[in-house]
């Protein structure tokens, strides 16, 4: 396609034919106990397969399904069954593993149960959100999964006391880790949202809200809007934490930039959620929200020369980890979008439309498929943090969410089909 006829990035019709591409180029990740890690182009790579992408994956493509694609529908039901039945769960002990273990046989992982994998709640929560938007699109199983994955989380994860999540257990659940994680804690808030709309529950709403208020309202408001992400058990900030390996893809040091825009976009959901079941709606979760948002674009964007959010900043405002990651520009978007839909404020969609094209020609990958994951601080491909492109679901939901009524989850605002414009087959 010529630059003359290269729709706008962001425009509708550049958004439907991305959700395409992004879900074609995914379709390639299933594998017989779930969906891998995918290479840059597109090949399954040498891992064992991962709770959080086959749970993410069933996600997307639940989503895709809803869309009108129906091979996505059997790809969902695949994610739906690997998740149920094959050896990421537990049959034993319950919940799920990190990752299938090396060895899956009842018989091995009696022997060898000091050689499991971890049971997170980040993957938990992943699960949950598969299976809730797998219940909202119909697939067979779905809502039983839901089911089990909400029990094992309220029983082994949620600690009433602090109003939030336990950060993970060993494989047998006979100890849980000396830390607590805000990522983990802003996961189950999609999660949690995306239960309340699959079960009528509203018990997760709350619980949605009782994460943001300790997080968001108590530690980022208390850190001018920085948000340190690393606890101890009793949930004091640990700032210096990962000091010496700053460049984690799951826990960095100092503050994650892309996270401060993701939970803005929370916050508007969990406002929009609690006004539609009827609950106290507290007038700091607008504020709070735009306040989050504020911050990261001006301490994020572009701040060194160049133009892209930095993966981190120290607790200075000082870029540490200075690649872009694919996410976090995706996150803007979506938190763009939200915000000025729910605000009514224009200047939000000055900074959407620039996050587009700034996505377009520097993070979608027209020759080999998906998204750059990572880019160096040139805007170059890079692989430091993230090789290849592991899954879709930042780039597939940041295209859905402007196409669909802002809502409570995407999936809410999808369903029923019919009333949306179809997506097309993956």
């Amino acid at each position: 396609m010529t630059a003359s006829t290269h729709p706008v990035p962001g425009s509708p019709e550049w958004l439907r034919a991305e959700e395409r591409r992004l879900c074609g180029f995914a379709a390639g990740s299933a594998v017989s106990d779930g969906f891998g890690w995918l290479d840059a182009d597109g090949r399954v790579e040498d891992r064992p397969v991962a709770a959080w992408i086959t749970a993410r994956m069933t996600h997307v493509f639940s989503l895709a399904h809803l869309r009108g694609s129906a091979e996505a529908g059997r790809l969902a039901d695949h994610g739906v069954a690997a998740l149920a039945e094959g050896p990421l769960h537990d049959t034993a002990a319950g919940g799920w593993f990190d990752q299938v273990p090396a060895a899956s046989g009842p018989d091995t992982l009696r022997e060898r149960s000091h050689e499991l994998p971890r049971k997170s709640a980040y993957e938990h929560a992943f699960v949950v959100l598969a299976a809730s938007t797998a219940t909202a699109a119909g697939r067979p199983g779905a809502r039983e999964l839901l089911d089990e994955a909400l029990r094992v989380v309220d029983t082994r994860f949620w600690e009433e006391s602090a109003g939030a999540l336990r950060e993970s257990w060993d494989g047998r659940w006979t100890a849980t880790e000396e830390y607590r994680g805000a990522n983990s804690n802003m996961h189950a808030v999609e999660a949690f949202l995306a239960a309340a709309d699959a079960t009528g529950d509203t018990l997760w709403t709350r619980r949605a809200l009782s994460i943001a208020e300790r997080l968001i309202h108590g530690v980022a408001a208390e850190h001018d809007w920085r948000l340190p992400e690393h606890f101890t058990p009793r949930w004091e900030p640990v700032p210096d934490y990962n000091r010496d390996q700053p460049d984690h893809p799951f826990r960095p040091f100092g503050s994650t930039t892309g996270h401060l825009l993701e939970w803005a976009r929370l916050l508007v959901h969990l406002e929009i959620a609690l006004t539609r079941a009827g609950e106290p709606v507290p007038a700091w979760l607008r504020t709070d929200a735009e306040s989050l948002f504020a911050g990261a674009v001006r301490r994020g964007w572009a701040v060194d020369g160049a133009d892209g959010f930095v993966y981190t900043l120290d607790w200075e405002d000082r870029p540490v980890v200075r690649q872009r990651m694919h996410w976090v520009v995706a996150e803007a978007t979506m938190a763009a979008r939200a915000l000025g839909e729910h605000t009514g404020e224009p200047s939000y969609a000055d900074l959407y439309d620039r996050w587009w094209a700034y996505a377009d020609r520097h993070h979608v990958d027209r020759e080999h498929g998906s998204w750059h994951h990572e880019l160096d601080p040139g805007n170059r491909p890079a692989g430091g943090v993230w090789s290849g492109k592991p899954d879709v679901y930042h780039a597939y939901q940041a295209v859905l969410l402007p196409q669909v009524e802002l809502s409570t989850s995407i999936a809410a605002a999808l369903a029923p089909a019919s009333e949306h414009t179809p997506g097309g087959d993956a």
